[in-house]
């Protein structure tokens, strides 16, 4: 976004790890900003650049970071430098923006420019999209002034941050609520309309059980799909040869540019549980399998897809028992119950928060406020 325009001199910065999970809302966030005036800067890392112009800000400054995961004390003191390293330049740079207030989006890029923004006594923000603190939001919770989360139970927080947690829910980007206004499609010809993604990277596991699923299904049950699915590039091939072979009606596809609009022409998604994918299947109401990432080190799918699933929209799977088998069960079932789709695709949408990019807003810039006048007192 250019500088013209604005109302405000001084820019709100976004801080946010490089892939989808956190851009996304951060990027909804700076659309409801933008649109009251607000001009918009992004502290990310290098992975972001593959995005290019298309995130609405005025500026994107990468900064140095790095994960302390690795079980190598000579890698976690490389991490620890780098770290050290993003904050320093996130100070300098933050010196010279003089914003109004930081919001921070998880992932280990957004911990300098949020440990800089504490430290320098700018008004911060967490927004923890999941339903289990990640660990850099964890580090970051006793700084900040306010967390935002994107379900109505975080857990992974002491009583102390619990306090200052505000329910905002999950921003999703204009073009999921777009596709929000776009009804539970009929089910023309009596065909099920099943869409399988794996997430901003695909994910193995649906190529390799999604086809066997199909082919255990009946001919005749497999005349009356229509199917969608991502897969990584070298999967690609192979998924796309079973479904040739076996008469399926088939796209697939290792990226969806349009994804949300594909998620509305579906009576069924089959995906991992990541908070976008969660929040979007919510805004956009539609009924999922969810088969949530088992080797994550807080769980976070997990908790996703079990707080989608209190709503009725959803059936949760661990991967070790998603099977060809089970799920042509379950393709089966669902061919054979459209009324409990539009039921669970109305639960879903019940469960959703559409305006959570405003919510968002709403809450950085009452802290903003609230900073101000203390200030002044």
């Amino acid at each position: 976004m250019s500088e013209q325009g604005t109302k405000f001199e001084r820019p709100i910065l976004l801080a946010a790890g490089g892939t989808g999970g956190h851009l996304f809302p951060a990027e909804a966030l700076s659309n409801a900003l933008s649109a009251r005036g607000y001009a918009i800067e992004l502290f990310t890392d290098s992975r972001a650049e593959k995005y290019g112009g298309a995130f609405p800000a005025r500026a994107i400054h990468i900064v140095s970071s790095a994960s302390p995961r690795s079980a190598s004390l000579l890698s976690r003191a490389s991490a620890a430098l780098a770290l050290a390293r993003g904050t320093f330049e996130a100070r300098r740079l933050i010196k010279r923006i003089r914003p109004l207030a930081l919001v921070g989006f998880g992932g280990y890029p957004s911990v300098p420019p949020v440990l800089a923004a504490t430290q320098l006594g700018v008004p911060t923000v967490l927004h923890e999209g999941n339903a289990v603190i990640g660990k850099a939001n964890l580090f970051l919770s006793p700084r900040v002034d306010a967390i935002a989360k994107g379900f109505e139970t975080l857990k992974g927080v002491s009583a102390a941050i619990a306090a200052k947690a505000h329910l905002t829910g999950d921003p999703v980007r204009p073009m999921v609520i777009e596709a929000a206004k776009i009804p539970f499609p009929d089910f023309a010809g009596g065909k099920l309309r099943l869409l399988v993604t794996g997430g901003s990277q695909g994910a193995r596991i649906m190529s390799d059980v999604v086809p066997g699923a199909i082919e255990l299904l009946p001919e005749e049950a497999r005349k009356m799909l229509i199917l969608v699915q991502q897969a990584r590039p070298e999967d690609e091939e192979r998924v796309r040869a079973v479904y040739r072979r076996l008469g399926v009606e088939a796209e697939v596809k290792s990226f969806f540019s349009d994804l949300p609009r594909r998620i509305a022409a579906s009576h069924l998604v089959i995906a991992r549980a990541g908070a976008s994918t969660v929040s979007e299947l919510a805004v956009i109401g539609r009924p999922a399998i969810l088969v949530p990432l088992p080797h994550a080190l807080d769980q976070d799918q997990a908790a996703n897809a079990e707080q989608f699933a209190l709503s009725g929209a959803a059936l949760v799977v661990a991967q070790s028992a998603f099977s060809p088998q089970w799920l042509a069960n379950a393709i089966s079932s669902a061919q054979n119950d459209a009324e409990g789709l539009a039921r669970r695709a109305a639960a879903a949408k019940g469960s959703g928060i559409a305006d959570a990019a405003d919510r968002l807003a709403d809450l950085v810039l009452r802290v903003a406020a609230d900073t101000e006048n203390k200030t002044r007192r």
